[in-house]
């Protein structure tokens, strides 16, 4: 491979990082061209990006991309698939998935907002990890809770109020 080849191969990794913000490191070695496609297409309809590259490469753009690639050392050996996405815990669900027809991808490592998880015994701690989405929903959800009860008892509480004046208006007249 040419160093110019190499050059572009970086800047293209380096600029998929600081999309994303997220990625997992899997080792995918050995798998065959149907499973390999199989697990591109899956990564395609879940939004995730799937790129192979060499180890060297990646620690330069992650060096490139600010990211503390001495986190990942232990890692970036043998073969090295990366997934990126703007959904941190997408990546893993996915991999969970495709688990259950065989024993890889496996995850290597994963970068998650700035957050280091390194070994495959992350996966099922990642996969259950709130996407930035869900936990804005949540957190408007439990602001308008209190605000829905409020209304609630006031509605309910103007029905009353408004019976105990016909009932008085009743007597009096």
């Amino acid at each position: 491979m040419r160093k110019e080849e190499k050059q572009e191969i970086v800047e293209a990794l380096v600029d998929q990082i600081k999309t994303s913000g997220n990625f997992y490191i899997t080792d995918t070695a050995d798998l065959t061209v149907v499973k390999v496609s199989d697990i591109r297409r899956k990564c395609f309809e879940s939004g995730i990006s799937m790129q192979v590259a060499k180890n060297t490469l990646i620690r330069k753009a992650m060096e490139l991309a600010g990211v503390d690639a001495g986190e990942f050392d232990d890692v970036l050996k043998g073969s090295s698939t990366l997934l990126f996405s703007t959904i941190g815990n997408a990546p893993a669900k996915l991999i969970k998935d495709l688990r259950k027809t065989g024993p890889k991808p496996v995850l290597k490592g994963a970068y998650i907002d700035s957050s280091v998880f390194i070994g495959d015994d992350k996966i099922d701690l990642l996969a259950s990890l709130k996407s930035k989405e869900e936990l804005v929903g949540e957190i408007i959800g439990l602001l308008q809770s209190p605000a829905k009860n409020v209304v609630s008892a006031l509605q309910s509480g103007g029905n009353k109020l408004a019976g105990i004046v016909k009932t008085l208006q009743e007597r009096e007249g």
